[in-house]
């Protein structure tokens, strides 16, 4: 595969993990350049890896086979009024993770041709485990979504979605979701407490329950659902756990704050477009 040269317009949290990830798998980082008009930012990402900085959006599209947006959702379309007349029509993949933009919002300020993959990561994406969901609009070559693929699998695993809107879901689940682990886990943590244990003791049992359940999801065939009665004995501790859940409605409870979360970014679109 052709190695892209890659621009990236925001040098914060997410690209220095995108670009660590990058580098890290091999991309040579003279291939990398980056733009942000915070000196302090560039630095920083200067030291995850040697990459080419500069404080000019305009200078660091120039020349590059992917343009990576890695900016707050209210500043972008100022970024792409910026950068339009440097794209023109070089036919660069254009790469948007800000939340509740549209391609068509970034088509009109950008140009009606330009391919775009809109990108919903998550958070732990900064540790090298995230979870990412892609679109890709009908101008992206095939080549194109290959490099999207290769430089968002560098901080986790992907999912290409059908349609634009499924990225609404994709916002509910993953992109939200580690804040209900992180409220489940407080929830827990708080009960054990009352429970007589040691905050300390709680925090570390709860976080590597966590993890250690994430894990045999993620290593088994097995469905949830199974996995979930294999630790269910009848009459036991964990059955009586589950029934005061499915009592209280978990179930929809769940469902009303994904609906919630996905109402949400689709008002953002709109708010924002």
């Amino acid at each position: 595969m052709t190695t892209p040269e890659i621009a990236f317009i925001g040098a914060g949290n997410m690209a220095s993990s995108i670009v660590g990830g990058l580098v890290a798998a091999g991309h040579d980082a003279k291939l990398i350049r980056a733009a942000d008009p915070f000196t302090d930012s560039l630095r920083r990402l200067g030291e995850v890896a040697p990459v080419v900085t500069c404080t000019s959006n305009t200078e660091a599209v120039n020349g590059a086979d992917v343009v990576i947006l890695a900016v707050k959702p209210q500043v972008i379309a100022s970024v792409c009024s910026d950068i339009s007349t440097a794209l023109g029509n070089s036919g660069a993949l254009v790469i948007s993770i800000a939340a509740g933009i549209t391609i068509n919002s970034m088509q009109t300020w950008l140009g009606t041709e330009t391919p775009i993959v809109r990108c919903m990561p998550n958070t732990p994406a900064l540790l090298g485990c995230g979870a990412s969901g892609l679109y890709a609009n009908a101008d992206v070559s095939a080549q194109q979504r290959e490099w999207a693929a290769q430089i968002l699998s560098a901080v986790g695993i992907i999912e290409w979605v059908p349609e634009e809107h499924d990225l609404d879901a994709v916002t509910a689940l993953s992109g939200s979701g580690p804040a209900y682990f992180f409220l489940f886990m407080e929830a827990m943590i708080d009960a054990a407490v009352a429970q007589g244990l040691s905050r300390e003791t709680a925090t570390r049992l709860a976080l590597q329950t966590g993890m250690g359940a994430a894990r045999m999801g993620l290593e088994n065939d097995v469905d949830l659902a199974e996995l979930r009665r294999r630790v269910t004995s009848p009459g036991g501790t964990t059955e009586a756990a589950i029934s005061s859940f499915e009592a209280a409605g978990v179930r929809e409870l769940i469902s009303n704050a994904m609906a919630a979360a996905a109402d949400r970014a689709d008002a953002m679109a709109r708010e924002m477009g």
